[in-house]
């Protein structure tokens, strides 16, 4: 095999590893999820009642991001604890959505060549 195959390789498995992240963090309900942990480790109940959603819905979100290493979990009696398995998710998912939060403010100054939210979607 060449270097340019190696390369190749490479290359698709980042963008393939990406893709995978991003597809875990294209829910509303997982980034409101990572949001909520940002600031310590909560509950099933603490989650639910920052964010609406019900629980069977709330499980199956919190074990996906478990199952994809976004988040970590321990037991203490019958509660389970979610926290984030690293900051840098964390630092990702509020990076993205404070600039888009300044996109979509009125009147904000941000070029549309340099906005992450296309013009059909504001």
């Amino acid at each position: 095999m060449d270097a340019r195959m190696d390369k190749k390789s490479s290359a698709d498995q980042v963008f393939d590893s990406v893709a995978e992240l991003f597809a875990v963090l294209a829910t509303p309900i997982r980034l409101k999820i990572i949001s909520a942990v940002c600031q310590g480790e909560k509950n099933v109940s603490q989650l639910l009642s920052e964010i609406d959603t019900t629980q069977p819905n709330m499980s199956q979100h919190l074990s996906m991001l478990y199952r994809s290493g976004v988040l970590s979990k321990r037991r203490e009696g019958t509660q389970i604890y979610y926290r984030l398995q690293s900051e840098r998710v964390a630092m990702l998912c509020r990076s993205v959505c404070t600039q888009v939060a300044i996109e979509l403010e009125s009147g904000s100054d941000v070029a549309p060549q340099e906005r992450l939210v296309p013009a059909v979607m504001r």
